[in-house]
């Protein structure tokens, strides 16, 4: 396997494959986990475990002392990750052992911080030559990406952009106009965190970023459960799902179950995006 042949003339590694999903029918499934948590060896084997079990598309999140966007599941686990000594290089190097036994694009969600102290060019040179395929920085505003623009324009790395409820429709074209792999929407204003309804209007949502780009959509924080997924997989391409299972990792945390548990609910979750059902509803 080539590990830097992740990006063609026709899309990248994570564009086609969102794409190739719902071209079945189907709708696409991304799953998180923090990297580090409960210690690498165990995020690499969850990775691939996770990919055989439907996962379409992994991110890894990359723990940082001072997020913005993490709810409180995901921010213990980035403590946890800390305390046990992960590091960026330790992550990047995780990555490569993923892509040594899959193709499962992956994609590194963190903060502007860790990135500038590695090195913007050095980062994405160093991920693209591990095999990873993507970046979301929730920090860094469209105004402020040149620099970083730059370093993965030189590399198969595609830097993916999120827009939030309160996103103005005037943004869109800039957030939209230098995105890679996906648009990520996200669905509630405020943190990650599994929550129990949503009610942000997708429909208008999604329809705005699609005026702006031929990329595929996806719609997370907040969904847990298989049901909440299929509702809102009506508005998008694939749907992102990840304090639900940080949640599983920290009660099974050294269990010799804990892969197996992680990997039902990624069953779960891509069954209920998967045949008729689903079909159906993206018909809608």
């Amino acid at each position: 396997m080539n590990k830097k042949m992740n990006k063609t003339s026709s899309g990248s590694r994570i564009e086609n494959k969102l794409k190739d999903v719902p071209a079945r029918g189907d709708k696409g499934l991304i799953a998180y986990i923090t990297a580090g948590d409960p210690n690498l060896d165990a995020t690499v084997e969850l990775a691939l475990a996770m990919g055989e079990a439907g996962a379409d598309v992994l991110e890894l999140g990359v723990p940082f002392s001072d997020p913005v966007a993490d709810g409180p599941v995901i921010q213990a686990a980035s403590q946890r990750a800390l305390a046990g000594g992960v590091t960026v290089r330790g992550i990047i190097g995780a990555v490569e052992q993923i892509r040594q036994h899959s193709d499962v694009p992956l994609v590194l969600m963190t903060y502007y911080n860790p990135v500038y102290q590695y090195g913007l060019e050095r980062f994405a040179a160093d991920v693209a030559e591990a095999g990873g395929d993507g970046l979301i920085l929730p920090d860094l505003p469209p105004e402020e990406s040149g620099a970083l623009l730059r370093a993965t324009d030189k590399y198969p790395i595609d830097l993916i952009p999120l827009v939030t409820p309160n996103t103005p429709d005037r943004r869109l074209p800039l957030i939209c106009e230098r995105a890679g792999g996906f648009i990520y929407c996200v669905s509630v204003t405020g943190v990650t965190g599994e929550r129990e309804s949503i009610v942000t209007d997708f429909s208008a949502m999604t329809a705005g970023v699609r005026r702006h780009s031929p990329l595929p959509v996806a719609v997370g924080f907040g969904i847990a459960r298989p049901e909440q997924a299929v509702a809102v997989a009506r508005h998008c391409d694939a749907v992102v799902v990840g304090s639900a299972l940080v949640n599983i990792i920290a009660r099974h945390s050294g269990a010799p179950g804990m892969v197996d548990a992680v990997c039902r609910r990624v069953r779960d979750l891509k069954n209920a995006l998967t045949g008729p059902e689903v079909s159906d509803v993206a018909a809608l």
